[in-house]
């Protein structure tokens, strides 16, 4: 996660996600991240369908890394389900913020 904190972090709005390119290549560098991060998707999907609570989650898509603000209303086990059917790979997740 040390990238975030050095690189510039883009804001971008849920509409601009399905123009975005995601590549297949995975963001974080081992298991221990990758199974925290799946702990915070899956808290932000209680936060979002019980208590309508926003969360951000910080992505890289093929030009940099970007920050979105919304309820994560599912998960599966590639993708993070946003407001209407629009979808995150969770291999190209940084990090939850809840």
């Amino acid at each position: 996660m040390a990238q975030t904190s050095t690189a510039v972090i883009s804001p971008v709005q849920k509409e601009e996600v399905p123009r975005l390119n995601f590549p297949s290549e995975e963001v974080l560098a081992d298991a221990e991240a990758s199974e925290n991060r799946r702990k915070m998707l899956e808290q932000a999907v209680v936060l979002g369908n019980t208590y309508k609570g926003k969360t951000k989650i910080v992505f890289e898509d093929s030009e940099g890394i970007k920050q979105i603000e919304t309820h994560i209303w599912g998960i599966t086990d590639k993708r993070v389900i946003l407001k209407q059917g629009i979808v995150i790979p969770i291999h190209r997740i940084h990090e939850v913020k809840l």
